[in-house]
């Protein structure tokens, strides 16, 4: 090296110690800010002057999805069709009478018409009070805040009303999601922030790649609300406790709902209605994606979040961002799916139909079954109003095993991926409903015939009675969206005069 050259080398290495000891180092690049979000801002459009192409985005769920994407899930789709599941799942109409859900249920909208769905559903569907917007609006939490146990209380209209008048229509936002200093991933609602400790995690610990997950668990759970002896709400909380994280179990979920003393004591239990048909006082499953899809699926298993698929990475113009028009890979033409997976699209989706296909079938089947035991339970009780004995222990066992079938038909009937999210736990848990309906059904056939009432070889569903003039509407079953069974054999099973047509 020559002469110069040595010098200026080692005049650059004594300068770089010299920066390196006098504690200065060259200013590391940061992104360019915009502006600031207050603590405690709901308003997406503040956050959206930060993050306009996210916020541009997020807008995007207002928006019809284009028809034809998806064979089961619909929702809100550009033809503006409300999709009725009573009508898809006539036997649920038997199953939920009683209950607001047998009178209007519909498939979900998507984010931006949490509370607007809410607003425009039957009545019957509020009676729990407050509490059902505790996860349709980022103001359940302050609201739990600033009324404490009153909240829960308090009619529906009278809580909603208390929602400042320009966000009485807003859904999920992003405050529920993220931190407003370093948009880092974090949980919000009350609920999900207890009830992950039930399985032992704390949110504060947790990995960005659960968060991914998480923060979408705070509302795509199941959860109860436990009732005073007034039957008035005293709060909301996921069945979690004795599980643990990816073991989320079905068994565990029903062993909470029956108020095993080990896990949720309460003077009055869970039960939130009465199912008018067996006259038993129930408990209700609500979407429970978060424990379904964490219970050992091939995709959790991965490592794969929630937000891998439903909230994939994009390109605006020169920027990269996480899509936040939030909506299933189907609606997409599978772009989320080929992140990892090579197959075209059109294959792809045949594999989702294929799962899902299957799954409806067993829906059909475990349903239509369970609604068959329920109808036989009326029988035995008007045949004990009729004065006939019938025996306790069998009727006892059947009861058992059609609150068995019943917890989990709703299960499945409420997660909203048709079984793609965990194919084999789909098929694990209608198979399991199934077979306990079916026993249910062969007990209460024996305690019957002892009874000396004879039970029909078909027995008559009279589905017409609950699909027909429900709720204030009144609300009538749509022939034509109807689901059939895509393997063509329900009706080797029930009569045609016990299905929706």
């Amino acid at each position: 090296m020559k002469p110069q050259k040595f010098f200026v080398v080692m005049a650059m290495v004594v300068m770089g110690v010299v920066l390196l000891l006098s504690g200065c180092s060259p200013p590391k690049s940061e992104p360019v800010k915009t502006g600031t979000i207050p603590d405690g801002e709901i308003d997406p459009a503040k956050w959206g002057q930060v993050y306009p192409l996210e916020y541009d985005q997020w807008k995007k769920t207002a928006d019809g999805k284009p028809v034809g994407k998806s064979k089961y899930k619909k929702g809100f789709d550009a033809d503006k069709v409300i999709y009725d599941k009573l009508s898809e799942f006539p036997y649920l109409a038997l199953l939920y009478h009683g209950w607001g859900f047998g009178i209007e249920y519909n498939e979900a909208r998507g984010h931006h018409y949490m509370v607007i769905d809410q607003l425009e559903i039957d009545p019957s569907r509020l009676g729990a009070g407050g509490v059902c917007l505790s996860c349709k609006t980022p103001y359940a939490a302050v609201l739990e805040k600033e009324l404490g146990p009153e909240y829960f209380k308090m009619k529906y209209a009278d809580a909603h009303a208390k929602i400042p008048k320009e966000f009485q229509t807003l859904g999920v936002a992003c405050i529920e999601c993220h931190d407003n200093k370093t948009m880092g991933l974090r949980l919000y609602h009350p609920a999900a922030l207890e009830s992950f400790k039930f399985i032992g995690q704390d949110p504060a610990k947790m990995s960005r790649q659960e968060l991914r997950s998480a923060t979408c668990g705070q509302c795509h759970v199941t959860y109860i609300i436990p009732r005073d002896k007034d039957m008035k709400s005293m709060g909301l909380f996921f069945p979690w406790q004795g599980s643990k994280p990816g073991d989320i179990s079905m068994e565990n979920i029903i062993k909470v709902i029956k108020k095993d003393p080990n896990f949720y004591k309460s003077e009055w239990g869970t039960g939130e209605w009465v199912q008018k048909v067996t006259g038993f006082k129930v408990a209700f499953i609500r979407h429970p994606e978060y424990e379904f899809y964490t219970r050992n699926s091939t995709h959790w298993n991965a490592g794969v979040a929630c937000a891998d698929c439903h909230m994939p990475y994009i390109k605006v113009g020169a920027n990269k961002i996480s899509d936040h028009d939030v909506t299933s890979p189907l609606k997409t033409d599978m772009k989320a799916c080929q992140q990892c997976h090579t197959e075209s699209p059109e294959w792809l989706k045949n594999q989702v139909t294929v799962i899902q296909d299957r799954t409806v079938s067993l829906m059909f089947r475990s349903g239509y079954a369970t609604a068959v035991a329920a109808k036989l339970f009326e029988m035995a009780h008007q045949a004990q109003k009729d004065g006939k004995q019938i025996d306790q222990k069998l009727y006892d066992q059947a009861k058992d095993l059609y609150l068995e079938a019943l917890y989990r038909v709703i299960y499945i009937n409420a997660e909203n991926s048709v079984g793609f999210h965990n194919p084999s736990e789909a098929g694990r848990i209608l198979g399991d409903a199934l077979a306990m309906a079916g026993k249910s059904e062969a007990l209460l056939r024996q305690a019957l015939t002892k009874a000396g009432v004879e039970v029909p070889a078909n027995v008559n569903l009279e589905l017409a009675k609950y699909l027909n003039k429900r709720g204030v509407k009144p609300l009538n079953f749509k022939s034509e969206q109807e689901l059939q069974d895509p393997f063509g054999l329900q009706e080797m099973l029930t009569p045609a005069a016990s299905l929706g047509k």
